[in-house]
């Protein structure tokens, strides 16, 4: 299989999490093994690496990958399906872990999801409406989008897009399924686009498809979960780095680490790390992300 996802801050992420040999790592959010691959290198043959994803798909495919590149190293290496806000029952099921000495997470959904999923993450391709990263989960995004009010579309359209045009797309989207359900990508981008004109680069429909990724998933909720729960399984002077990609999830991660600050934790960086102008010229993708890396001291 080729890879099918770019990583970003991925040398940026390796050096901040100081990695050593017998470490016992756990990367939240595997997702192709982009920084994983790296992980297990410098840890084994004595370290501990559990991976997590929620696609079944991404969990498959770099375990398969992870295999084939240390096959010697199979007996320290853990890749599940699962949410990374689950955590500490993760690292209590864990065979010789139990606690981390580092953990990561990256926020970003992959480019596959975009270019070969087939849910429906983006408008640029006409698929259904579906946006679960876990297709055993009930609600997808056409469930939100018909069913929910006008009201609950403007919160949900503001509260996780952060788009001022958000009562006038709820308006428009209320008004177009009552003539016919919104079951695909296209069909959504279009009714967007006739409710609110194209202003510069941006398409209207951008912000309200980024809404819908986060509430179908609990995006929100999944980080919150995490926040509050991963210091329970964090060995002494160990670190969590958190890469995220738009200033709600930054925002959720800067106030959780600067409270773990007044109770003794440590940040690695004063200011969140980003991508390097040489990588974001190859990879679009990186020009938001944000790394922040804290050390937990006991």
């Amino acid at each position: 299989m080729e890879p099918i996802h770019r990583a970003v801050l991925v040398e940026e992420t390796i050096d901040a999490l100081a990695l050593q040999r017998g470490m016992r790592v756990c990367d939240g959010t595997v997702g192709a093994g982009g920084h994983a691959s790296l992980i297990v290198e410098r840890i084994m043959p004595s370290g501990c690496f559990t991976g997590i994803d929620r696609d079944e798909y991404m969990v498959e495919y770099t375990r398969q990958r992870l295999s084939r590149i240390y096959p010697q190293h199979q007996d320290g290496v853990s890749i599940i399906r699962a949410s990374y806000a689950d955590i500490v029952r993760i690292a209590g099921e864990a065979q010789g872990c139990g606690q981390y000495d580092r953990v990561l997470i990256d926020l970003g959904f992959s480019s596959w999801h975009i270019d070969a999923s087939g849910k429906g993450f983006s408008f640029q391709k006409n698929e259904p409406l579906d946006m679960r990263y876990d297709t055993t989960q009930e609600q997808t995004a056409a469930q939100i989008v018909n069913s929910s009010s006008e009201a609950q579309l403007a919160d949900l359209i503001w509260g996780m897009g952060e788009d001022r045009n958000a009562r006038r797309i709820a308006r428009g989207i209320v008004e177009a399924r009552r003539k016919e359900r919104i079951m695909t990508t296209e069909r959504l981008a279009r009714v967007i686009a006739d409710t609110v004109p194209r202003r510069g680069r941006l398409h209207p429909a951008t912000k309200t498809f980024q809404a819908l990724r986060i509430a179908v998933n609990d995006e929100l909720g999944e980080l919150a979960s995490f926040l509050e729960s991963v210091r329970a399984v964090i060995a002494p002077e160990g670190r969590v780095a958190v890469i995220s990609f738009h200033s709600l999830e930054d925002r959720m991660v800067k106030n959780a680490f600067r409270l773990w600050e007044k109770e003794g934790a440590h940040r690695v960086h004063k200011k969140p790390v980003i991508a390097s102008r040489k990588e974001q010229k190859e990879n679009p993708r990186s020009r938001s992300a944000k790394l922040r890396v804290i050390e937990i001291r006991r």
